[in-house]
């Protein structure tokens, strides 16, 4: 036993100096003092179990676990597996967990035992709570006990080892207090440079010159000799997911991507960001070496993959690399890359607890440098980003544009395949009445009057006075011919008398002529009134203009057609007259609009097809007429509009290849 019965003794001293210096983590803690537990009781044997809290109430919890067995095991020999007493050591453990006190029990006896004979066993409880009760912290704490073997002591010996391992114990609240002032000093620290990082890329004007400004800011705070800072660019070329552009290294203004360098830079960022987590180079052990108190261990770090940074800091033996991630909502946006050199003061710049310091600083600045991204990005883009987060729920974190664009090529591909609908051909049409008459004026002559209302667009009646021709000089024609007649009939009638026959022949057929030329100007007098043809509407003509003026034979003065009968004649582009009479034979209709009221559509019936095709606009057209079932009031000859045929149901992949399938089999017919 070692000799503690001054407070001043060279031993006393350093037991407290050993316990109370800084222990990487709990469990090495916890193993140192269970080493000087065994030594100052004089135990042969001390082991250290663990108990989860929830174990106490739950009947079916498993027993505490053995983690570290004083003094350890000899080469070869596994530590766990030399326990003495095991069975009691572990009752003993059960019995202690919770307690407020140590126990002492008698080996292979049930209960505590203070007699001095036969070894005993003292199991001393081990409180790491950390939090404020109440909170949560402390319930989810592990429990430890320290079981430890002991020769046969008296009572009076026994109750001064259980004060004095008890004394011992209580200094596992300055450990849980050194931690908590170790984490809270880390926090402070990370909050601390967060904020003077922060404060700094304020000023700068955009995205660029924050990163310029964080890299120079990094360098000189951590005291490193170059950082590189990357930004994920987005999907790569073949779909590999988010790649590494750098955007920034400290002192350096003009920054080349094509530099060997700047990528081996950039492929020591992707290997940080392709494993999501960072990445240490030279890696550190997994567990401290044996008989040193070092902090520079870490399960994860040394478990990295380093191939990438190993070949950037190739170049020189002592370079250690450090590339850490820059979270935003669990998702890497950028990695920033740390470089020192081995020696000098700046050695121990890239420590665990100062990558550890900057990478909670790098997780409170990581969302104000997308803010900087974002703002500096053109309105379009920020939206896609913002549409592809929207999305990212339904498809995954991973690859979602990839993904969306799949997902929607399916539908589609499927929706124009099977999806049908009826398939209508365009073609320009115009409105023309089905009956239409002009009327001419019958010989030339001069117009003399026309009727209140005859005018174009004026509704008339067949037989209905159109047009009045001078006739003037016809019925003084006509009077001559009466007389002439008469002459004539005289001559002939005294030639008679007289028996000269030939010339009372002569005589008969001069009245004969001017009876015909009689007839003539009666149906010319007839003719110049010119009459309505049929019931319709006056379409073109406006003979008013001509009243008083001369007209020669065949002028056309009125146009007028029926407006309860109208077709539409359409121009119909010579590749699709082959459906349009598929659709003619089927019985299949069409429907009509005109420019003047678009939102109207009027059915109708495929008439005939004039099987000559005529040049329009550097195209042939056949024109198809198509009979209107019914027709508005306010219509008129002459509207343009558009006609469609209805060709029956046909998928959307069918109507919209039908044109290349037609060009290609043009073009590939041999």
């Amino acid at each position: 036993m070692i000799d503690l019965s001054k407070l001043t003794s060279p031993a006393w001293q350093r037991v407290v100096g050993e316990l109370t210096s800084p222990a990487s983590s709990d469990q090495a803690f916890l193993a140192k003092l269970t080493s000087v537990l065994a030594q100052v009781s004089s135990a042969k044997q001390g082991v250290l179990y663990a108990q989860p809290a929830s174990a106490a109430t739950d009947e079916a919890a498993h027993d505490p676990k053995a983690v570290f067995v004083w003094p350890p095991a000899a080469a070869g020999q596994q530590a766990l597996s030399s326990i003495a007493h095991e069975t009691d050591a572990l009752q003993a453990a059960r019995r202690a967990a919770g307690q407020p006190h140590a126990l002492a029990f008698q080996v292979e006896t049930e209960g505590p035992y203070y007699e001095a004979n036969g070894a005993q066993m003292l199991a001393v409880p081990v409180r790491l709570e950390r939090g404020a009760p109440g909170n949560g912290a402390a319930s989810v704490a592990p429990r430890y006990v320290v079981t430890l073997l002991l020769e046969p002591r008296s009572e009076q010996a026994l109750q001064a080892t259980i004060a004095l391992v008890e004394v011992l114990a209580g200094y596992a609240h300055a450990h849980t207090a050194n931690q908590a002032l170790k984490e809270v000093q880390n926090v402070t620290g990370a909050l601390g440079l967060a904020a003077q990082l922060i404060s700094t890329l304020n000023t700068a004007e955009n995205f660029k010159g924050a990163c310029f400004q964080l890299v120079n800011d990094v360098q000189r705070v951590i005291q490193v000799d170059r950082v590189a800072l990357g930004w994920c660019k987005g999907i790569g070329p073949k779909g590999e997911g988010e790649r590494i552009k750098t955007v920034a290294i400290s002192d350096t203004e003009m920054l080349d991507r094509r530099m060997h360098m700047v990528q081996k830079i950039e492929a020591a960022m992707d290997e940080c960001l392709d494993q999501e987590q960072p990445v240490l180079y030279p890696a550190p052990p997994e567990k401290p070496e044996a008989g040193a108190e070092s902090s520079e261990a870490d399960v994860l770090l040394s478990q990295a993959i380093t191939h990438a940074h190993r070949e950037l800091g190739s170049s020189d033996a002592t370079l250690k690399i450090a590339s850490l991630p820059l979270r935003v909502d669990e998702k890497i946006v950028g990695v920033l890359t740390m470089e020192t050199s081995g020696k000098g003061e700046n050695a121990e710049a890239l420590s665990i607890d100062n990558l550890e310091t900057v990478q909670a600083a790098l997780d409170l600045i990581a969302p104000v440098m997308r803010i900087r991204r974002s703002d500096d990005r053109a309105l379009p883009l920020r939206a896609v980003d913002s549409s592809v987060e929207a999305a990212s729920w339904a498809v995954g974190p991973k690859h979602t544009v990839w993904k969306l664009a799949g997902i929607a090529l399916l539908v589609v591909a499927v929706f124009v395949t099977f999806f049908q609908i009826p398939y209508k051909i365009e073609a320009p049409c115009e409105v023309q009445p089905r009956e239409r008459r002009a009327v001419s004026v019958p010989f030339s002559g001069v117009i003399a009057a026309v009727p209140e209302g005859v005018e174009p667009g004026a509704r008339v009646e067949a037989g209905q006075l159109l047009a009045q021709l001078e006739t003037t000089d016809l019925r003084l024609q006509r009077l001559d011919a009466e007389s002439e007649i008469v002459r004539a009939e005289k001559r002939a009638d005294e030639a008679r008398a007289q028996g000269n026959l030939s010339e009372a022949q002569q005589a008969e057929a001069q009245a004969d002529q001017a009876r015909a030329r009689l007839a003539l100007i009666d149906h010319r007098v007839e003719q110049a009134s010119l009459m309505a043809p049929l019931d319709g509407v006056i379409i073109s003509g406006n003979a008013k203009d001509y009243i008083g003026a001369s007209v020669e034979l065949g002028q056309l003065l009125f146009e007028v057609a029926s407006m309860d009968d109208l077709v539409a004649v359409a121009k119909a582009d010579d590749r699709d007259i082959k459906l349009i009479q598929e659709a003619q034979a089927a019985g299949l209709k069409g429907s009509m609009a005109t420019k003047a009221y678009p939102a109207r559509r009027f059915e109708g019936s495929l008439e005939r097809i004039v099987p000559l095709a005529q040049p329009d606009e550097g195209k042939n057209t056949f024109e198809v007429r198509v009979g209107l079932d019914e027709s508005a009031a306010w219509m008129r000859p002459g509207m343009e509009g558009l006609v469609k045929f209805d060709t029956g149901y046909r998928s959307l992949l069918d109507i919209g290849t039908r044109r290349i399938r037609d060009q290609l089999r043009l073009w590939l017919w041999f």
